[in-house]
């Protein structure tokens, strides 16, 4: 609209890709060109500041950074790619007027490059293609950029959508270049790119002062804080607003703080301006979603959708007997209901319920990974928990029972095909295509109910030697499937409470694979290997050899022990059945039955068989 006013001064920008395509990396290079952040030697990826985010390589929770260039301020935010943390990814392209569209040069478009091109060309943003790590082997520019432009247009592009500008870069080795054949100099020519192709922020400072909140933090000196983008207006530190929340209620408040982005640090400021991205503080109560406006004449805005969770698991304290013995610091269901409280409030893909007549919580969210990242954050903080297996939400529509459904790109060498499909089709997928890629190796799609992925991946990897790749998104609610084979597997449960010993372990072998090494304190009911027989079988991994004074020939040999796997929280989820739960502490993660003594496994047997 061309009587629209616009901030020539700032470019809003987000950066969305699929996992571990190089956004960070490229933030880094620009950040580094422009002087806005001076590294330490030896420093990489400083947007990844959350220690989980350096550690698995992802990024989490998104950021917001700033650069100036040109005397133009570029407001860069760094998006989660992965489609768990969804819900963050569309709040944020809320905020922003172009975005960045990272693909890597030798994978191409991948689950959720789609997922995250989908929901920015649904808000009318225009991308800029940005073919990265270009310094790969194997990079096949060209071909990406073809299988880019195919990806636009299944997602119905508009034509303006398609006339996407093309820069190819390397964040890693830090520039970037519109052609080919050009000398690879310098990050340049994005930032160039950037300051020509991205529209200057909508906005009108004579208006009423507006701000939709798109993402919420907490100080314990100040309470919530309201992060968002003016959308008109001005507000100054002191002045009153309105909040006017998704029911259309309001509530009024004062500012006691604004900050804006300088680098990667959050500078206080007197005044923020329409087309800012800030954070405020002083409003208590305020959510996502909602909007900050003029106490004269408080209009809230288009309230944002926000993708409803997917995945559910129970959470309480830590039951064990070796409940308190692992260094953790927060053992009460108090504890626990505080802390999933807060994480409720300040990530909205989170949801909290009690459950009644129990001191368990059910938290959802989006997915495994999702879940799965919470529960490490909170062991790091000190807690001890107990969690069950996660469950997926049904839903009931019409008289029908519908649940999620993703889809699945799988990539694995020849050999592996036969074995993974029969592996796959028995948890009832549907083949949508099957090629083979320039490199020989086979690429299938999938669409599979969300419920059979539960323990695929682990048995995927060790079918294919862990060599197989495998990304999955969630794709839409469909009818429901009917039963899917669950565990075939029995597990080992330990009778007794204490170490355990080498020559039992040693025996106890070739039942199945071995989850705990000798020494490692077990109690009864916990789970200590696999049976792979399909029952689950109680034994005792406390066993001593019998000392006789009668030798024989090698009887004295060392025993040799298969080193048991690392147990991991992603494993561990995976793994256990619905009578099993995971005990998870700062120092360990293990097994364990519900039930922990034989007698109270073998009642809630015979309740739940005269319930059915």
């Amino acid at each position: 609209m061309p009587n629209q006013k616009r901030r020539k001064d700032v470019r809003n920008v987000a950066i969305i890709a699929h996992v571990d395509h190089g956004k960070t990396t490229l933030v880094d290079a620009l950040l580094k060109y422009t002087g806005a952040y001076e590294f330490k030697e030896g420093e990489s990826t400083i947007m990844d500041s959350n220690p989980l985010e350096k550690e698995r390589g992802i990024t989490i929770l998104s950021k917001n950074a700033s650069l100036q260039y040109k005397g133009v301020q570029f407001n860069l935010v760094d998006t989660p790619g992965h489609a768990d943390f969804g819900s963050e990814v569309e709040r944020i392209l809320k905020m922003v007027d172009g975005v960045l569209l990272l693909v890597d040069a030798f994978e191409g478009p991948m689950p959720q490059t789609k997922f995250v091109l989908k929901k920015s060309l649904e808000l009318h943003l225009k991308p800029i293609l940005v073919i990265n790590k270009l310094d790969r082997p194997n990079a096949r520019p060209h071909e990406v950029a073809d299988m880019t432009f195919d990806l636009f247009c299944e997602l119905n592009a508009s034509d303006e959508q398609l006339d996407f500008p093309i820069v190819y870069s390397s964040g890693k080795e830090g520039y970037a270049t519109l052609d080919l054949d050009e000398p690879r100099e310098s990050i340049k020519p994005l930032l160039e790119t950037i300051l020509h192709r991205v529209l200057p922020p909508v906005a009108n400072p004579d208006l009423p002062f507006q701000m939709l909140v798109t993402m919420l933090d907490y100080d314990s000196y100040v309470g919530r804080i309201g992060i968002g983008r003016i959308v008109h207006g001005s507000i100054r530190v002191g002045n009153a607003v309105a909040l006017v929340k998704r029911d259309g209620t309001i509530d009024k408040g004062k500012i006691t703080k604004i900050m804006k982005y300088r680098g990667l640090k959050r500078v206080e400021t007197q005044e923020a301006t329409a087309g800012d991205i800030v954070s405020i503080s002083g409003i208590e109560g305020v959510e996502v979603g909602e909007t900050l406006a003029c106490v004269h004449d408080p209009k809230g805005l288009p309230a944002i959708k926000i993708d409803e969770p997917t995945i559910s698991m129970n959470f309480s304290h830590n039951t064990s007997p070796f409940s308190g013995k692992d260094g953790g610091r927060f053992l009460t269901s108090r504890h626990m209901r505080e802390r999933l409280k807060h994480e409720a409030m300040i990530n909205v893909g989170i949801k909290v319920e009690e459950l009644e007549g129990t001191e368990r919580l059910k938290v959802s969210g989006r997915g495994e990974l999702h879940l799965s990242i919470l529960i490490e954050t909170m062991r790091r903080e000190g807690y001890e928990m107990e969690v069950s297996r996660p469950k997926v939400i049904l839903k009931k529509m019409g008289g029908r029972t519908l649940e999620p459904v993703e889809e699945v790109i799988i990539e694995v060498e020849s050999e592996y095909q036969g074995v993974v499909m029969q592996a796959i089709g028995a948890r009832k997928a549907e083949m949508r295509s099957l090629k083979t890629t320039s490199f020989g190796t086979i690429r299938m799609e999938f669409t599979i109910a969300s419920r059979a992925l539960i323990g695929f991946r682990s048995e995927f990897l060790m079918m294919t030697r862990g060599t197989g790749i495998m990304y999955q998104n969630f794709l839409e609610y469909q009818t429901y499937k009917g039963d899917i084979p669950g565990r075939q597997s029995g597990v080992l449960i330990s009778q007794g409470t204490g170490a355990a010993v080498t020559y039992a372990l040693f025996n106890l072998q070739p039942r199945g694979e071995i989850f705990v090494r000798p020494g490692d304190m077990l109690y009864e009911g916990m789970i200590i290997g696999v049976n792979n027989k399909g029952s689950d079988i109680v034994v005792n991994a406390q066993r001593e050899k019998k000392l006789t004074n009668m030798r024989a020939a090698g009887s004295d040999d060392a025993l040799t022990l298969i080193t048991p796997r690392e147990m991991t929280i992603e494993f561990a989820l995976e793994f256990i059945e619905d009578d099993e739960l995971v005990e998870i502490t700062p120092k360990h993660i293990r097994l364990r039955k519900m039930h922990l003594t034989e007698i109270g496994r073998k009642r809630a047997d015979r309740k739940s068989q005269s319930e059915a």
